[in-house]
């Protein structure tokens, strides 16, 4: 084992920054009190729940009284979809969302198709785009919801929200985006790109896990996910986590005012990490786009190779990265994503993202740009595949 620990999986989830962890630290002792309760400690926790919202909405250029706070994406996800579906049965039955949508979309897909919904899954192109024209074109009568995601979480590739929103909003249509990944890494106004909802959650900006945010726009028609008391503006029952989502404010203000150097960083590290692997190693492949996709994510399928493989022998150096997204890591079926590409199983098989963040720095990529390359020639040498193209090239 190294010594060394160079973490590189930030999609998977971020550390808590010192100053989030600062401002959440008295939540969870001397500011103990109940949100609901009306005596003073009750109130301070109110109020603290109130000005995090308040710093949310100014992150994605809504009004306070369309955040409300839940567990994290998924609940969010599954709020925005179930929500809709249930309560607006009568105007429609007809759900247009991705491929290569999270699994916190796509199962819930597979759950509302069992209760009569029906749902389209747009095909995207060899980046990951999906093409608005046949988000349009996929419209019925009976469509109540589009559901995008803002970024995909294993390639990065960012999709057209903007115009996929304009058609929605023409055709008088909700449309939703799991924005988790993008939140902290791109430039969001709900108002300007015609969101109807949104899912974010804290532990992907350097916040802490287990909250999270459903935007929902004045005026959409949704039913709660959950029964009870009268908690967020009696939307979403359940005492309110205070510390996670004091936590969460000061985590998504210091995203949105330190979005332009963290991104410039990011980019420059991802783009000599790209170019560094893509000039070291033969028989690889870039995936995404390379422009439209997030500044610290970079994904990449070695041929000859699986990607659990190469994790293990990086973590046994000190690197941490992925093969994919973190919540289906227990599956041994290749990245649906990846499939969605045109990759076969095989080249799916073979692939890790790498994803950059905050406590990165060049010499990290120095050490992975070392250590890579020696890792991928040990590991196809025990390919039978590799060794059929190696004998190939030596009778060339």
């Amino acid at each position: 084992m190294s010594n060394r620990f160079v973490y590189l999986d930030h999609s998977a989830t971020t550390p808590v920054k010192p100053e989030v962890w600062e401002e959440m630290a008295p939540y969870f002792s001397r500011k103990f009190g109940n949100a609901s309760s009306v005596y003073s400690i009750g109130r301070e926790s109110r109020a603290a729940v109130e000005a995090a919202r308040a710093r949310v909405a100014r992150a994605l250029g809504a009004d306070d009284k369309e955040i409300y706070f839940t567990s994290g994406g998924t609940e969010s996800d599954n709020w925005a979809l179930k929500g809709v579906a249930y309560t607006n049965r009568k105007k429609g039955s007809h759900i247009i969302t991705t491929s290569i949508e999270h699994h916190a979309i796509l199962n819930i897909c597979d759950y509302l198709a069992k209760e009569g919904i029906e749902i389209t899954y747009l095909p995207v192109d060899k980046r990951g785009l999906v093409d608005p024209r046949q988000v349009e074109e996929a419209i019925r009568p009976e469509t109540i919801l589009i559901s995008v995601m803002f970024a995909n979480n294993e390639i990065g590739t960012i999709q057209p929200v903007k115009a996929i929103g304009e058609i929605a909003r023409s055709k008088g249509i909700y449309f939703h985006t799991d924005a988790v990944q993008a939140v902290g890494n791109v430039r969001i106004d709900v108002e300007d790109m015609n969101i109807d909802m949104l899912s974010l959650s804290a532990h992907k900006f350097y916040g802490p896990k287990g909250t999270g945010v459903l935007y929902i726009r004045k005026g959409v028609e949704i039913s709660s996910l959950m029964q009870g008391g009268s908690h967020e503006m009696g939307r979403r029952a359940g005492t309110e986590n205070v510390p996670g989502i004091v936590g969460l404010g000061k985590a998504i203000e210091l995203a949105d005012s330190q979005l332009e150097e963290h991104n410039g960083r990011l980019l420059k590290m991802r783009e000599r990490l790209i170019d560094g692997i893509l000039e070291q190693v033969p028989f690889v492949r870039f995936n995404g786009d390379r422009e439209k996709r997030l500044p610290g994510n970079a994904n990449i399928t070695f041929q000859y190779v699986e990607g659990e493989s190469i994790l293990l022998m990086l973590d046994m150096k000190g690197i941490a990265v992925s093969t994919g997204s973190a919540c289906a890591s227990g599956s041994l079926d290749p990245s649906h994503v990846l499939l969605a590409l045109g990759m076969s199983h095989e080249e799916a098989h073979g692939s890790i993202r790498m994803t950059l963040g905050d406590d990165n720095t060049d010499e990290d990529i120095d050490y992975v740009l070392e250590t890579l390359p020696p890792v991928i020639e040990r590991l196809r040498k025990m390919s039978p595949l590799y060794e059929e193209i190696e004998k190939g090239a030596r009778h060339v």
